[in-house]
């Protein structure tokens, strides 16, 4: 009797309206796999997560692979760059110690739609450089451009603040020399004159640590 109440009250009840999912759930799933299949190619970002505190990746250009990725065709075709992404644990540096790794890369790296999968990823492993995160000040240099009056010259030029505070890996820290400015047209500039400009470093891994405008006083003088 428990049996055949059990089979009246979930099997029976609402039988029409599960047959009806049953049936839309079987088409779906014929309509995806009779689907015209694609293969495109990607070229995707690699993301260092958990890189550890007081270390800094000594790479001029962000690491990318090339992700070829494998599913129906209206799927792939909608997909775009900046859809995926790959994610790589930098976490387990051994000691944390500056040099070199290597990170192979992985199919569970990268997110991707469901009925999509990955068929490759080149390269296979990225090796990447990791030096020490190191602060220095630098000298201002500014650069002050412009043609005066006949009979002018510059007799001095100076900036306040006269340093910045940079950050980066250690190695291309110490490479660098000084900060420079943005170019300053001091034509026509009869006496003094003082402009605002904005430091940087030449050196894309070099980073200013803080924001900070510099006022540069440019003094020129008439010629003896």
């Amino acid at each position: 009797m428990r049996g055949s109440n059990f089979f009246r009250q979930y099997i029976l009840h609402n039988l029409g309206l599960k047959i009806v999912a049953l049936a839309i759930a079987v088409l779906l799933w014929v309509a995806i796999a009779s689907a015209p299949q694609a293969e495109v190619g990607f070229i995707v970002p690699i993301e260092f997560l958990n890189v550890p505190n007081g270390m800094e990746i000594n790479l001029d250009t962000p690491p990318q692979a090339q992700v070829r990725l494998r599913g129906p065709d209206r799927l792939v075709r909608r997909i775009a760059n900046a859809d995926l992404h790959m994610a790589v644990d930098a976490g387990t540096l051994a000691a944390a110690q500056p040099g070199e790794r290597t990170f192979e890369l992985s199919v569970g790296q990268i997110n991707v739609p469901a009925g999509v999968e990955v068929v490759q990823i080149i390269p296979s492993s990225v090796r990447l450089s990791f030096d020490k995160r190191v602060y220095r000040n630098l000298e201002v240099r500014p650069r002050v451009l412009g043609s005066f009056s006949p009979g002018y010259r510059i007799a001095s030029v100076s900036a306040e603040p006269s340093e910045v505070a940079v950050v980066g890996p250690e190695k291309r820290v110490n490479a660098v020399e000084a900060a420079t400015t943005d170019p300053i047209d001091a034509s026509g500039v009869l006496g003094k004159h003082v402009f605002v400009s904005n430091p940087y470093v030449q050196d894309p891994l070099v980073r200013l640590s803080r924001p900070v405008a510099v006022h540069v006083t440019v003094v020129t003088e008439k010629t003896k």
